[in-house]
């Protein structure tokens, strides 16, 4: 999904070519120029919460008419306040990827946190893990006989119950057993006295280009499958079977999946558009940029550099975000706090201090990089 100095992180699908500057592609959707609110002391995240809403909203009925839940991951927009809302506009629960981002919700009152993660526990995290269960009941993901040892070592005695859910792997290779070996590691889940509640997994290779996400939700469907098929011939009860990815929810809601666990939705990004994960009016955050420099010939300078717009760039995409704007500019290269936008011969640029919306490849790690965002409707701020 990203690339570093020595190249991409994964090689790009066979036919697939960069997208960039002058690309008819027909996945290359032109995403709408959005409102900027004036007087914004940028670089900013802009949040359209008409967009945001919509999209929470429309989810939640995909998949609710599906008959799947839904219990979106939380870490794209780390905010208790937009987590409420999911929770408002239909989601039966939250996913996190770390202790800190369950703490956060539920000293907020928020329950129905599932960590989607394979936590192995030192000492420390240990204590914070018990804290945590004082407080509320919590699901938590396991791939290794150890780990799982440690999460009952970690939950015994606390007020409220810890259960775990086994993560199978159903492509990307990164984490998660094969479906073969899900009895051995629930058997020590059980000795352990944890009970189980299934088993998920994250279609991630989807990211790898738009060719491939399809085959990625019959890969998570199909190894979900094969997992409970197996546990419950060893006499297991599965009531749990967890998808989760934006591009594919909608595509593995189905067969035995009883949830999705989608992240990206509430704000999409540039990669969902090229994916197929969203519709170009779906993409409900930009990062606000002023245009600081125009001194090279065929370039304008912005103040969102890597350390506002992150450096996350697909195999199939060329550039670090693109200006809806100027649809045939593209952020070609980022330092930390100058972001490079060139633009093809003879096409209109922004002016010297003109303020730009950008929308990013990767909208995760941007929210991960800010303190706050602004929220607006109709360009119109109503707060940070």
């Amino acid at each position: 999904m990203t690339t570093n100095d020595s190249g991409p992180a994964y090689p790009r699908p066979a036919g697939v070519r960069p997208v960039g500057i002058s690309d008819p592609t027909p996945r290359v959707r032109r995403i709408p120029v959005p409102a900027i609110p004036s007087g914004l002391d940028t670089p900013c995240l802009v949040v359209d919460l008409d967009v945001v809403e919509a999209n929470l909203a429309r989810m939640a009925a995909d998949l609710g008419a599906r008959g799947v839940r839904l219990r979106p991951h939380v870490k794209t927009h780390k905010s208790v306040e937009l987590a409420r809302l999911q929770l408002a506009s239909g989601a039966a629960g939250l996913t996190v990827g770390t202790l800190g981002e369950a703490e956060v919700l539920v000293s907020a009152g928020l329950g129905g946190l599932f960590i989607a993660y394979p936590l192995w526990l030192s000492e420390a995290k240990g204590s914070r893990l018990r804290a945590l269960l004082d407080a509320a009941p919590l699901l938590v993901g396991f791939d290794s006989v150890e780990g799982v040892r440690r999460l009952a070592e970690a939950a015994r005695g606390a007020r409220h119950p810890l259960t775990v859910v086994l993560e199978v792997d159903s492509g990307e290779r990164r984490t998660g057993v094969a479906p073969d070996e899900a009895p051995t590691l629930v058997d020590a889940a059980t000795a352990a006295g944890l009970p189980f509640a299934g088993v998920y997994t994250h279609g991630g290779h989807a990211y790898r280009g738009p060719g491939a996400v399809e085959a990625a939700a019959a890969d998570e469907v199909e190894t979900l499958t094969a997992a409970a098929e197996r546990l419950e011939l060893s006499g297991v009860a599965v009531p749990m079977v967890s998808a989760g990815s934006t591009p594919t929810a909608r595509r593995s809601a189905r067969g035995r999946v009883t949830e999705e666990r989608p992240g990206t939705y509430v704000f999409n990004d540039r990669q969902q558009v090229g994916l197929g994960g969203c519709e170009p009016d779906e993409v409900g955050l930009f990062v606000a940029a002023t245009v600081v420099s125009t001194a090279v010939r065929g370039q304008v300078v912005i103040d969102a550099g890597g350390k506002t717009l992150a450096k996350d760039r697909p195999a199939w995409v060329e550039g670090f975000g693109v200006l809806p704007a100027y649809p045939d500019a593209v952020v070609t290269r980022t330092y930390d706090y100058h972001g490079v936008v060139e633009f093809p011969a003879g096409g209109p640029r922004p002016a010297l201090g003109e303020v730009v919306a950008v929308v990013p490849n990767h909208v995760c790690p941007v929210v991960n990089l800010a303190d706050s965002f602004v929220v607006a409707r109709a360009g119109e701020a109503l707060g940070r």
